[in-house]
C-alpha cells in the first residue's frame, strides 16, 4: 500500500472515530467551551490546537508502547505465534469492528475520565486545560473507539512500521469537528448550527459506508487465511 493511501486510511479511521457516537458525544464538548470565547479569535484556535495536540499526544504514545512492546518480544514464542495466526485473527476482528459501525452488536461500557468537575475548569481555566481534555477524552474509550484505534491502527501501524506517524495522523483525524468548528466559532459563528446539522446527517452514512467495507474485507481475509480459498 503506497504512503498516501496508507495515510487516509490512518486519518479516515480517525475521523470515523470523531464522529461516532461516544467520541463524538466528548467532542461536542469541547465545542461547547470553545463557544464560550466567542469573539476572542485566538482563544479559540489556540484552545482547538491544544485540545488536538492532548488527543494526538495520546495516541502516539499508546501506539509506541504498544509496538515497541511488540518489537521487543519478536524473538518469543508468542511473538510467532501472533505472526503465524494474525491473518486468522484479522478476519473474524474486521467483521466484529463492521457489524459494530452498522449496529448490528451495541456494547454499553465506556470509559470517561473528564468528569463535569474538569470540564467546568476547562470552561472558565487556562489554555493548558485544553490540552488536559484532549489527553483525558483521547483516553476515555468506548467499545467502538478501541476497536477502532486498537483493532485497526495498530495494526496498520505495525504492518507499516509506523509508530509515531500514522497515530499523529489518527490523532488530528479524531480531532477533526473540533478544529472545523474552532474556526467556525472565531470567524463565523452564524453558521455553527448548520455546519453541525451537516455533520450529524452525514455521519451514519460514513458509518455505514466504512462497516460495510470492514465486513466485505473480514470475510475476505476469512475465506484466504482461515479457508485457504484464493479469491483472485
Amino acid at each position: 500500500m503506497i504512503l498516501w493511501a496508507v495515510l487516509y486510511s490512518a486519518f479516515w479511521l480517525g475521523v470515523l472515530t470523531s464522529i461516532s457516537p461516544c467520541p463524538l458525544a466528548t467532542n461536542i464538548a469541547a465545542i461547547s467551551f470553545l463557544g464560550k470565547s466567542v469573539g476572542n479569535t485566538r482563544k479559540v484556535l489556540l484552545s482547538g490546537l491544544l485540545y488536538t495536540l492532548g488527543r494526538t499526544f495520546v495516541y502516539v504514545s499508546l501506539g509506541m508502547l504498544i509496538l515497541l512492546a511488540f518489537e521487543s518480544s519478536m524473538k518469543s514464542e508468542a511473538s510467532r505465534f501472533l505472526q503465524k495466526y494474525m491473518g486468522i485473527v484479522l478476519g473474524p476482528l474486521l467483521i466484529l469492528v463492521g457489524m459494530m459501525l452498522l449496529g448490528m452488536l451495541k456494547f454499553s461500557g465506556s470509559i470517561n475520565l473528564a468528569g463535569k468537575g474538569l470540564q467546568d475548569r476547562v470552561a472558565g481555566g487556562s489554555l493548558i486545560w485544553s490540552l488536559l481534555l484532549g489527553i483525558l477524552f483521547a483516553l476515555s474509550f468506548c467499545p467502538l473507539s478501541a476497536s477502532l484505534f486498537f483493532g485497526s491502527l495498530i495494526g496498520l501501524s505495525s504492518q507499516h512500521s509506523a509508530p509515531i506517524m500514522l497515530p499523529t495522523v489518527y490523532g488530528i483525524g479524531t480531532a477533526m469537528p473540533v478544529i472545523a468548528f474552532a474556526f467556525i466559532i472565531a470567524f463565523a459563528s452564524q453558521h455553527i448550527g448548520k455546519a453541525f446539522n451537516i455533520l450529524t446527517k452525514l455521519e451514519r452514512w460514513f458509518r455505514v459506508i466504512t462497516g460495510v467495507v470492514f465486513i466485505g474485507s473480514g470475510i475476505y481475509s476469512c475465506l484466504t487465511y482461515i479457508y485457504g480459498v484464493s479469491l483472485f
